[in-house]
C-alpha cells in the first residue's frame, strides 16, 4: 500500500476552505469531546471541570503556562490517567471507564518513549504485534506509516542511531500505524532544538492534515500553537480561559491572562493613553501590541528611545514618556537609544475587570 493509498485510506483530504471547526455538526460525527473533566491532585484541583470539542479532523492545541493542567487534562483524554469526574467521548463512544489500550486512541509522549535495543520498524510495529496484527499487515503498515514520515531509509536502525528529529517522527509513526480516531501529542518538540522544532511541527501538521486525524496537542510554545492549530485553548489554572482560531485568539484576547500570554503587550498608561483618545473607568486595562505602535515624524505625542533589542529581520524598541513605557517592532535601522521620536498609538485592547470589552480598529 503506498502512502497516497494510506492516506485515502484513513480519510478522505479536505477542501482548503473547509476547516473542521466551521462544520458545525463536526462534533457529533468523530471528533473528541470531554464535559466537566476534573482531576484534584495534593488538594488542588489541577484540572477544575474542563469542557472541550474538537471536530473530526480537527488540530486543537492546549496552551499555557508550566502547571496550568494542560498534560493532566492529555493523560486523562488518553486514560493513562483517572479522572475524578466527567467524561471523555470519541467518535458517538463514551471512553471514561476504559484503559488507554481500549480508547481509539494514541499518544506521542513528550520523551517519545522507543525501545533502544528494537530497530526503527520493530518500535513502530510493536503496538500492532502486541494486538496480533497478521505480520503481513504490520508488515505493510510499518512500511507505509514510515514512508509517510520520511523514515523508510531509517528502518532497519536503532532509535540511538538516528536524530532527535527522527526518533520524534519515529513516534508519531508509531502511532500512526496504529491508525487512531483521536492522536494525542505532550510537548513532542521539547527535546528539539529551535530549527529543528519548525522544520518537525510543519511535518506533523502535514501529516495531520494528510490523514485527517482528530488531534490534540499540548504545548507551552505560542509560536508552535499559533502555527499549526485549527483552534488553540488557553489553559490557566486548570480552566480554559479561551478556544479560538489563532487569528481571533490574537485579535480579540478574551482575558488580560490571554492577552499577556498570546503575542507581546504593553500597558497603556500616562501621556501615552491620553493620546489614544479611549475613554475608561477605574480599574480598566488598556494594552497595545507593538505593532501598532509606530513611530513618526510631525506628531504631537514624544517619547525617548531607552532600548533597542535586534530581533533579527526587525527590532524592537522601547520608548518611555513620563515613567511609562511602550514597545514598538521597528524594520530598517532601528533608532539610536537616547534620542526623541513622534509615537502614534493605534488599535488597543480594554479589559475591564480583566474581561475584554473593547477592541479599537
Amino acid at each position: 500500500m503506498t502512502e497516497h493509498a494510506l492516506v485515502a485510506e484513513r480519510a478522505p483530504r479536505l477542501p482548503a476552505h473547509d476547516h473542521p471547526a466551521d462544520r458545525p455538526d463536526a462534533t457529533r460525527t468523530g471528533g473528541l469531546t470531554v464535559r466537566g473533566l476534573r482531576k484534584t491532585l495534593g488538594g488542588r484541583d489541577v484540572v477544575a471541570g474542563i469542557d472541550l470539542d474538537v471536530a473530526k479532523g480537527e488540530l486543537v492545541s492546549l496552551l499555557g503556562p508550566s502547571g496550568c493542567g494542560k498534560t493532566t487534562t492529555l493523560r486523562m483524554v488518553a486514560g493513562f490517567l483517572a479522572a475524578d469526574a466527567g467524561t471523555v467521548t470519541m467518535g458517538d463512544r463514551d471512553v471514561t471507564a476504559l484503559g488507554p489500550e481500549r480508547r481509539p486512541s494514541a499518544m506521542v509522549f513528550q520523551n517519545y518513549a522507543l525501545w533502544p535495543h528494537m530497530t526503527v520498524t520493530q518500535n513502530v510495529a510493536f503496538p500492532l504485534r502486541t494486538r496480533r496484527v497478521p505480520k503481513q499487515r504490520v508488515a505493510e503498515r510499518v512500511r507505509d506509516a514510515l514512508e509517510l514520515v520520511g523514515l523508510a531509509h531509517h528502518a532497519g536502525s536503532r532509535p540511538t542511531a538516528i536524530s532527535g528529529g527522527e526518533q520524534q517522527r519515529v513516534a508519531l509513526a508509531r502511532a500512526i500505524v496504529q491508525e487512531p480516531d483521536v492522536l494525542l501529542l505532550d510537548e513532542p518538540l521539547s527535546n528539539l532544538d529551535a530549527k529543528l522544532r519548525v522544520s518537525v511541527r510543519d511535518e506533523i501538521r502535514r501529516i495531520q492534515q494528510r490523514l485527517g486525524i482528530t488531534t490534540v496537542i499540548v504545548t507551552h510554545d505560542q509560536d508552535e500553537a499559533l502555527s499549526i492549530s485549527d483552534r488553540i485553548a488557553v489553559m490557566h489554572d486548570g480552566r480554559i480561559e479561551q478556544i479560538a482560531a489563532p487569528t481571533e485568539l490574537y485579535a480579540r484576547p478574551a482575558t488580560g491572562f490571554v492577552a499577556s500570554f498570546i503575542g507581546s503587550t504593553s500597558v497603556v498608561s500616562g501621556r501615552f493613553l491620553a493620546a489614544t483618545g479611549v475613554v475608561t473607568r477605574p480599574g480598566d486595562t488598556v494594552l497595545v501590541r507593538p505593532e501598532q505602535v509606530a513611530l513618526a515624524d510631525g506628531v504631537p505625542l514624544r517619547a525617548t528611545v531607552v532600548r533597542v533589542l535586534v530581533r533579527g529581520h526587525f527590532a524592537e524598541v522601547v520608548l518611555a514618556a513620563d515613567g511609562a513605557e511602550l514597545r514598538a517592532y521597528v524594520t530598517g535601522v532601528p533608532p539610536v537609544v537616547g534620542t526623541e521620536t513622534g509615537v502614534r498609538i493605534g488599535d488597543v485592547l480594554v479589559h475591564r475587570d480583566g474581561v475584554l470589552v473593547e477592541a479599537a480598529r
